[in-house]
């Protein structure tokens, strides 16, 4: 059986949104993440937030209520039956108990014992990287795997496969674009 290793934060679960409603009351600005065009959000915000924006991620709760992103759940849960799905995710210290009550409340199919934090995603055993930051993308393939993008602004410099949402996701798997079938 294939392991794919899919990201959570902007791949499962909607990040950009609340995070950027955070700053966005607090600053009074529009930033979404269709603004994003570069991985850095500190060069989308007012000069007076600066380093800021990124203060926002040790909030406690952020993580913990977090929307799934369309059709995420549905699909990874029909995945599970044809693939070892492994939740691998980069994520700030004050986060990772949220992530994991997050996975056991949305997706207990999955469960955290099937989590894995890493900064460096490129080194996580798998077939298969679905991501979103271009620096995990990129040193994913660079190991001559898969690594195929969750499209966003941010992320279209890196030339992989891409896909606009879950059940293109799930489609591109099952009609096997990637070459992941062992036949």
């Amino acid at each position: 059986m294939k392991t794919l290793l899919i990201d959570m934060d902007s791949v499962i679960c909607d990040l950009m949104t609340d995070w950027h409603n955070r700053y966005n009351q607090e600053f009074d600005d529009d930033l979404s993440v269709d603004k994003l065009l570069c991985w850095d959000s500190k060069k989308y915000v007012k000069e007076e937030c600066g380093d800021k924006i990124y203060d926002y991620l040790h909030e406690p709760g952020l993580f913990l209520h977090l929307k799934p992103l369309p059709d995420a759940i549905e699909v990874l849960e029909r995945l599970s039956a044809h693939y070892e799905l492994l939740i691998v995710t980069s994520s700030v210290s004050t986060a990772f108990m949220e992530k994991e009550q997050w996975v056991q409340n949305h997706l207990p199919f999955i469960g955290k014992e099937n989590m894995i934090f890493s900064h460096r995603k490129d080194k996580i055993c798998g077939d298969l990287l679905f991501d979103d930051a271009p620096h995990n993308l990129c040193s994913f393939k660079k190991t001559g795997r898969r690594a195929v993008a969750m499209d966003y602004p941010y992320n279209r410099s890196v030339d992989v496969p891409r896909v606009k949402g879950w059940l293109e996701f799930e489609q591109a798997l099952m009609e096997d674009w990637w070459g992941l079938s062992d036949s």
